[in-house]
């Protein structure tokens, strides 16, 4: 199973942010074709090495590297990533994918 991980840093402002985020951006993304689950870990946030900025992160699980590929070629998904650019700028958030391997 492949997965999108976007780590948002803590906004300037919180209440216009989770407003965004809960009202707009999630019910985005959860239309994403292909999207087989999405969920959040949302501050606080710990990290065990040092001082962390992190108050979000968004985990969203698709079949494949290419399924998240089509995704975001889709209508939605270019909503969904215009959104995102509105409600964090890039140097706001950290995106990753990769396929996850159970060891």
């Amino acid at each position: 199973m492949a997965r999108m991980i976007a780590i948002y840093k803590t906004p300037k402002d919180l209440e216009a942010f989770n407003k965004h985020y809960f009202e707009v951006h999630i019910p985005l993304a959860k239309k994403l074709p292909g999207l087989i689950k999405y969920d959040i870990g949302i501050s606080p946030i710990i990290s065990t090495t040092g001082h962390s900025d992190v108050y979000c992160i968004g985990t969203l699980y698709f079949e494949s590297l290419d399924a998240i590929k089509v995704a975001f070629a889709s209508p939605q998904g270019q909503a969904c990533a215009t959104d995102r650019r509105i409600l964090a700028p890039n140097n706001d958030v950290q995106i990753y994918l990769f396929d996850a391997v159970e060891v």
